[in-house]
């Protein structure tokens, strides 16, 4: 037990100096969202400077490919084999998302405890869905972006995929996952906003990524905000943090943010091929 309570102490002390810095130590799986976002932001860079980091990820080049290759983004069936076609027809912002998403799988498969290996794969399957659900919605509504409803879908779980990743460095913590559970939900909050920080995302992301599910009262969604929001009610995968601090009944949930559940069944029944389409294509 002394030897968990001197990792926590110090995973938490590592944690504190980094965020009073502004320096994380991102882990290695995240790094080629980091460069992709670098040369997205640098006016210099082409779609092809862009298009030849994607080839240097396999799995990543992969799933770019098939992604452009769906045919909610291909909808007259002109194949696409390139990599850099590909990049030049999902477009930046699904580009961002995908380069996530192999970030979090790579996470999700990465040796560790059975329990917390089961644990990071129950969050990519939570991120990858919210994902889905937010695309469908703003494609089916368009009053936002689908590609930049996807990339917030995506992001919802990025600060506890950056605690699940640094917590190889204290392999005592995985002896108990309640305990470790708790600690990820003391610093998920200020964890999540450094990283987004960090990823220099827009502000229209950011406020939709606050934690305080507060719709703007209108219906059907019309921000991203209450997008991504609907789309965390409507997605059946749990967050694997929030199951185990038995936070996991959205019964009444959706009634306290005023939302008729009629109406959200039918903007789920509408939407729910568009979303299982764009699921397929994010898992690859």
């Amino acid at each position: 037990m002394r030897d968990f309570e001197s990792q926590i102490r110090a995973f938490a002390a590592q944690i504190e100096t980094e965020l009073e810095t502004g320096h994380l130590n991102f882990p290695t799986a995240m790094e080629i969202s980091l460069r992709i976002k670098q040369l997205a932001d640098n006016p210099e860079s082409s779609i092809d400077d862009i298009a030849a980091l994607v080839h240097t990820e396999p799995v990543l080049s992969a799933k770019v490919v098939r992604m452009a290759n769906a045919i909610l983004l291909n909808p007259y069936g002109v194949r696409v084999t390139s990599v850099n076609n590909a990049v030049k027809r999902i477009g930046l912002a699904a580009l961002r998302c995908l380069a996530f998403a192999v970030s979090a799988e790579q996470i999700s498969q990465d040796r560790r405890s059975e329990q917390l290996r089961k644990i990071a794969v129950e969050l990519w399957h939570h991120c990858a869905d919210v994902a889905s659900w937010s695309y469908a919605f703003a494609n089916h509504l368009h009053t936002v972006n689908p590609d930049t409803a996807m990339l917030t879908g995506m992001m919802v779980d990025i600060g506890q995929f950056f605690l699940l990743a640094r917590v190889a460095d204290y392999p005592v913590l995985e002896d108990d996952i309640e305990r470790f559970s708790e600690f990820v939900s003391v610093w998920t909050e200020p964890i999540t906003r450094s990283v987004l920080d960090a990823f220099d995302l827009p502000d229209d992301i950011v406020d939709a990524l606050n934690n305080d599910g507060i719709l703007d009262g209108t219906w059907p969604p019309s921000t991203l905000h209450d997008i991504v929001w609907v789309a965390l009610l409507a997605t059946d995968v749990p967050n694997s943090f929030d199951s185990l601090r038995k936070n996991t009944d959205k019964t009444g949930h959706d009634n306290d943010m005023g939302i008729d559940r009629l109406q959200l069944a039918t903007l789920l029944d509408e939407t729910r091929t568009r979303k299982d389409a764009i699921l397929q294509a994010i898992y690859g």
